[in-house]
């Protein structure tokens, strides 16, 4: 992948930021990551002030940076969305002035999560929280950019589950409490689709190579539930501490959870190959956890 321009990258210290910035330094691309002192998310106002610092607008904008705590926005809905949804806006705008493409991630929590089969890219978004609701009204702000106008082009991918060897995330967290804890219980009903941030990362330049657009699926290939993703972690660890399932009545939350969240990825397989299996990009995280 070759970029004779800059890639402006948001968010660039967080879990799929990293994962962005390593790979692309691999492929020698130039990259402007500018951290919240020039870009912050919860201040929509300071993306246009950022504008007049840069000398070669990029074409390519990439925002990994979002409001991420799904209890938390339950408080503080107003400022979930002004990250989540009048920033994205604003961000993707100045990209559309630059005439760049706009690459921005969103979530399984757009939906009712009460589906039986995986929720394809069209279906109608239900949030049942503040965050998802946060969320799905960025995904408005885009879609009504795109209305407005026709040089708009921005890549809007929705993911779930998203793990690292860094960060905080669900996958360090329970390796940390099965090698601390004789046991631990992990829900059995919900069900989703863990991602690797490495593999998003990944997928996400393969889509943009491919010259995609609009709304988008991608995670890990296969399903499980968070009981099912932990009892692997612990294997895959060697972690003395046993996984026991429960129910979401266990571990009641500010948030109410999707019971089925599942995302179709079958259109992203289709234009760039299958997507590695969890179980596959769990272990191979697992090997590398940062201490």
């Amino acid at each position: 992948m070759a970029h004779s321009s800059p890639i402006l990258l948001l968010g660039s210290t967080g879990m799929l930021g990293r994962a962005f910035v390593s790979l692309l330094r691999d492929q020698n691309a130039t990259i402007l990551t500018p951290g919240r002192d020039a870009i912050d998310l919860a201040d929509p106002s300071s993306v246009g002030k950022f504008i007049g610092a840069v000398s070669s607008p990029p074409r390519l904008v990439i925002n990994c940076a979002a409001w991420t705590d799904v209890d938390g926005a339950e408080a503080n809905e107003a400022s979930a969305t002004r990250v989540n949804a009048q920033a994205v806006g604003e961000l993707a705008r100045v990209a559309a002035d630059w005439r760049a493409l706009f690459v921005t991630f969103g979530t399984d929590y757009v939906f009712a999560g009460n589906a039986l089969v995986p929720y394809r890219v069209d279906e109608s978004r239900a949030p049942l929280n503040a965050y998802g609701r946060s969320k799905a009204k960025g995904e408005e702000a885009l879609e009504a950019l795109a209305r407005e106008r026709a040089e708009a082009r921005w890549l809007h991918i929705r993911t779930s589950w998203l793990y690292a060897p860094w960060g905080k995330n669900f996958v360090r967290t329970m390796s940390g409490l099965l090698r601390s804890k004789p046991a631990i219980s992990v829900v059995n009903d919900q069900r989703g689709r863990p991602t690797s941030a490495e593999q998003l990362a990944s997928a996400t330049l393969a889509l943009v190579d491919q010259g995609a657009t609009g709304h988008w699926h991608a995670t890990d290939g296969g399903e499980c539930t968070w009981f099912e993703f932990a009892r692997e972690i612990g294997r895959l660890t060697n972690a003395a501490g046993v996984v026991n399932p429960c129910g979401s009545e266990q571990f009641p939350r500010p948030a109410k959870r999707p019971a089925y969240s599942v995302l179709d990825i079958a259109r992203t397989e289709r234009a760039i190959g299958a997507m590695t299996t969890w179980q596959e990009s769990l272990a191979k995280v697992v090997s590398c956890i940062e201490p």
